[in-house]
């Protein structure tokens, strides 16, 4: 018979195959059993086996009257790859894309805690070092801009690898991935913003700043052959969400019209482009996953500033829709210009995933994902107004919280709670998977 089992220490699993009259013959397979189903919980170190194949060992015992033939022992390991497969492909996880490693690019969506590591412009500004950031899952402050884990936490999880540690954090592990997105961060460099008269409050990071980082922890260019692009080949690239700093600062500062932000669009996009070229040909990536930006509308800080009696200004979730139409039109021509990137590039996976998509799914199952629907756009974490958010009184540690996070999308009014952003990488993961054709 075939039994297959745990192999100690090794990680793998093994399959034996019992003889008859007491001869026992143990055949030794490199192969994991499939991904455990949804739900299983899983070590964050979890990785499938990706090692070279181990000698098949045989052994007969000698007080077996039984005489096992080489033929013998084929058919016995030939029965025991029917039950394992070299290459699970669970259709419910990332575990099946054999990730070794994430990099990530982007803002305080994903930021692990690069901004409170550098140097604030305005240290006032950035609260995310104290709690109540942090409290739900870690129980103190990390640097993530919310209460718990972010997306992209649950997006390694699903891959079997460990939190992304943030670039900026000195003798980190770096094994899994990096981490290079900042709170705060814009797709278009600070100077090309300042001269049309945005500014950064938080962070002089940009996009390009973000490669650079890579470019310096790589320590190799295209002019390496081999090596720096092939270990590439594993990894995963998040080039996102970035861009919606671009635009959110203007709307915060109330200095342009909505044309005038709209404007600012091909040039947002072609960066995010460049940025995904820039990973393609110098890093080696073949595996890219751009997301598309959140429609503010529905944050409490955006419905405190343009808060209006003009009922027409808001959609049925009641959301502000002309603020949302510069999500939609950044959306659509991020898209556009993927669709062109893959045919360029047509070796290359280029997923896009829409944050979106999956922010509004959000909202229109909130009661019955377990959030309190009469909550959805108040903040967690704030205090005052009909959006529970004041620009004077931002969430801090002096700042009340709500009693159950877990109920709240919203979390200081800008950023999302954990509990929100958990139920929107499962859509996106569920959403994603299959365009990332790990199981072709």
């Amino acid at each position: 018979m075939v039994v297959a089992g745990s192999r100690g220490g090794g990680g793998g699993r093994w399959c034996r195959a019992v003889g008859l009259a007491g001869g026992v013959v143990a055949v030794l397979l490199p192969f994991r059993l499939p991904s455990p189903s949804p739900g299983a919980s899983l070590p964050l170190q979890y990785k499938p086996f990706q090692g070279h194949y181990h000698n098949i060992t045989a052994k007969v015992m000698a007080s077996s009257p039984l005489v096992v033939s080489p033929l013998f022992l084929l058919t016995l390991a030939s029965s025991c790859l029917l039950f394992l497969q070299p290459h699970p492909c669970n259709a419910n996880s990332l575990i099946s894309c054999l990730f070794d490693k994430i990099y990530n690019f982007g803002d305080s969506i994903s930021d692990t805690g690069n901004i409170i590591r550098q140097k604030p412009i305005n240290p006032a500004a950035t609260p995310f070092a104290s709690l109540p950031y942090g409290e739900t899952f870690f129980k103190h402050a990390t640097g993530r801009c919310a209460n718990g884990r972010l997306m992209i936490d649950f997006i390694a999880n699903a891959s079997g690898l460990p939190f992304l540690n943030p670039y900026l954090e000195k003798d980190a592990d770096f094994r899994h991935g990096v981490n290079f997105a900042v709170g705060g961060a814009t797709a278009l460099p600070a100077e090309f913003l300042a001269e049309k008269n945005i500014v950064n409050l938080y962070t002089n990071s940009s996009l390009k700043l973000q490669l650079d980082w890579m470019s310096k922890h790589l320590d190799c260019t295209r002019t390496i052959e081999g090596g720096c692009l092939e270990k590439r080949k594993t990894s995963l690239f998040v080039l996102g969400e970035i861009g919606g700093n671009d635009y959110g600062y203007s709307l915060i500062e109330g200095i342009k019209t909505m044309q005038e932000i709209k404007n600012l669009v091909p040039e947002v996009v072609a960066t995010i482009i460049s940025g995904v070229r820039r990973v393609i040909m110098s890093y080696g990536a073949v595996r890219v996953v751009v997301p598309g930006i959140f429609a503010n509308g529905c944050f409490p800080i955006f419905l405190t500033v343009y808060q209006t009696n003009n009922s027409s200004a808001y959609d049925k979730r009641g959301c502000l829709k002309e603020i949302d139409s510069i999500a939609y039109y950044h959306n659509k021509k991020l898209q556009e210009a993927i669709q062109e990137l893959k045919s360029e590039y047509p070796d290359v996976i280029i997923v896009y995933v829409d944050y979106n998509r999956a922010f509004q799914w959000l909202f229109d199952h909130a009661v019955r994902l377990g959030f309190d629907g009469k909550s959805t756009q108040k903040a967690c974490c704030g205090i005052g107004g009909d959006y529970n958010f004041d620009f004077t009184n931002l969430c801090n540690s002096e700042v009340p919280v709500c009693p159950n996070p877990n109920q709240f999308i919203s979390w200081d009014g800008i950023h999302l709670t954990e509990a929100a952003y958990k139920r929107m990488a499962e859509w996106l993961i569920d959403d994603m998977l299959p365009k990332l054709q790990c199981c072709v």
